[in-house]
This record gives C-alpha cells, structure tokens and sequence, in this order.
C-alpha cells in the first residue's frame, strides 16, 4: 500500500486525472452489464421517448433502452480495445527488440516489414477486409476486428520501441553481460526490455486509443456486426434513425460523450506517463526564479549580466547601429603593456 501511495503521489496531475476517469469507465464496464434494466435488444412500443424514470436515458425509435445499450456498449468497447493493444503491443515488442537486437539482415527485414505496414492506407484495408469477413461465417462478432486492427496497430510501436532497444543495446551494461556469457534471451528479457517499461505502457495506451477510434468509426459506418452492442453500434443505429434529424439527442450523446471521455483520458494517461519517464519533463514541473523571472528547467540556460533596460523600439533602432556590434563584441584581455590599445576595434 506505501508503494501504490508513493507512485500515486509521484504521478503528474494530467495522470491523476486520466487514471481516474479510465477507472470510472473500467467500473462501467465491470459491473455495467450486470445491472442493464431491460434486455438492449428487446423492443417495446415506445418510440424515441425521452429520459424518464423508467428509462433514465430514454428509449430509441423501436422503443430499445438507451441506457441498456450504453452499459453493454461499454465493455465490449474497451474490451475490443484492450485486446487490440494487447495483441499489437505485443507484436511492436517482438519485431522491435528482435530487429535492434539482432541487427543486420534481420533488422533490414523487420523494419522493411514495418515500413511496408506503414504505408498501407489503413482505412481502405480495413474496408475491404472486413466487408469481406463480414460475408463469412467468421465475420460474426468482434473477433475479426480485433484481427485487423492488431495486425494495422504495431508498426508504429515497433518503430519506437526498435529506436529505443538500439540504444540501450549499445550501453556499457549490455556489453558487459555478453562478455559474462549471458545468453541472448536473458539479455532481452532481463536487460533490455525493464529499461523500456515506460515505453512499451505509452505505446499500449496509444495502441488503445487507436482502437477505440477505429472501431467506433467502422461500427458507425456499418463495417461490424450491427448486433453486438458497442459505443458505435450504437451510434451506427442512431444514424439510421434519424435521431439528429427527429431531435433524439439522448439516443446519440451518451455514446458520443463517452468516446470523447475516453479520448480524453487515455491521452491524459498517456502525457502523465512521457512526462513521469522523462527525467527533462519532470523536472520542467518545478520552475525557480531568477534575478525577477521564473526559468523553467527546460529553457535556456540564463546569462545574466549588468545591462540598460530599453524598450521594444529602442533595442529594435539599437540593433541597426554600429554600437550593437561593438557591444556584442568579445571581450579580449590585453597585455599591459598595449593597455592603450584597448578600445580600439580592428
């Protein structure tokens, strides 16, 4: 418990924050499900009735519980997500570390592969391939994806993590453990990657926020299955029911809202994590204040000296006249004996 306190007090504000509006929408997703009111595929009657006691969200236009969807839209929202950057996290760790650590033809290979997977236009592979799964018995579900998400989400990772594991390989450490006759698998693991924990978590968070993108953006465009409830699923029939259009906007804003959230969140996460890894950006947290004016850790260092305070216009005039340059001129010691001499220019 003193461990969890002491890096809860260590972690940035921005962290904090994300930390805890992730933890609510994890809450949501854990219990959410077990608690829905009604069915969120059953139909009743009711068409595009608004928030009320019965229905705290109020119902779609074929008389479904908004606040049913939005609870099991939840979990299979992050739950897709996670998996995703699972799965490609994983995969930028494998490619990366094995491209840097083994080098030559090897690292050709894998950051060839890498750069390959970079240029393809992800949205138009995703189109195709799941347009076409979808005509599969396969394509039922969140299964095919997580596949095709994972598989488009690693190179940016991999990039990263390679850049990183080069340099570390290069420290004297490494070369130490090889010259004890570590093998290469330990290497990795015990050398290597605990020096990139910080590094693999902001690429899992990345990884995350870019499945949760994608995967609203293809259930709204009717990419997924259209039965399980997601955040887009939802708004994909929100859509289809003209809610903007009959003014239905509970059918569409508690869906919308919570991708903003979770947006927000994870790239709140993910600052607070670079800054707390990065010893520059944690120090930049603390400012001290010299001769009147407060310099941050991350500005330049400050020459302070003797110096007639002129305004804007005066030093703009000041920097055209022959006076500027002897001003900015290095002082030369000369010897005594040409003390005479001094003040003359060459």
């Amino acid at each position: 418990m003193k461990a969890t306190a002491r890096l809860w007090r260590r972690l940035p504000a921005t962290a904090r924050v994300g930390v805890i509006m992730l933890g609510v929408f994890l809450l949501v997703a854990i219990i959410g499900p077990e608690v829905t009111p009604y069915d969120p595929g059953v139909t009743t009657p009711l068409q595009a009735a608004p928030p009320s006691s019965a229905h705290l969200l109020g119902t779609t236009q074929t008389g479904q519980d908004v606040l049913s969807q939005f609870l099991v839209g939840v979990r299979l929202t992050l739950e897709l997500a996670f998996w995703v950057g699972a799965i490609a996290t994983a995969l930028s760790v494998i490619v990366g570390v094995t491209a840097a650590f083994l080098g030559g033809i090897w690292d050709e290979f894998l950051s060839l592969l890498s750069n390959v997977f970079l240029v393809i236009p992800a949205l138009p592979l995703l189109i195709v391939l799941l347009g076409f799964l979808n005509g599969t018995s396969a394509g039922q579900g969140q299964l095919p994806v997580i596949i095709v998400l994972s598989l488009l989400g690693w190179p940016w990772g991999a990039r990263v993590i390679r850049a990183q594991a080069m340099t570390i390989r290069s420290r004297d450490f490494i070369a130490a453990a090889r010259e004890t006759g570590e093998r290469s698998w330990r290497i990795i693991f015990f050398d290597i990657i605990p020096n990139m924990v910080s590094l693999i978590a902001a690429s899992f968070v990345n990884t995350v926020l870019f499945a949760i993108g994608a995967s609203v953006a293809l259930a709204f465009i009717g990419l997924t299955d259209p039965n399980s409830w997601s955040l887009g699923t939802m708004l994909y029939w929100a859509q289809l029911g003209n809610a903007l259009q009959i003014g239905a906007w509970w059918w569409y804003v508690p869906p919308g809202l919570a991708v903003a959230l979770l947006g927000t969140a994870l790239v709140l996460l993910n600052t607070g994590i670079d800054e707390l890894s990065n010893p520059r950006l944690r120090d930049a947290r603390s400012a001290t204040k010299i001769a009147g004016r407060r310099v941050w850790p991350t500005d330049p260092t400050p020459i302070l000296g003797a110096s007639n305070r002129r305004g804007g216009l005066a030093d703009l005039a000041r920097s055209f006249g022959r006076r500027s340059l002897v001003d900015e001129a290095p002082h030369v010691a000369v010897p005594a004996g040409n003390a005479g001499e001094a003040g003359e220019l060459p």
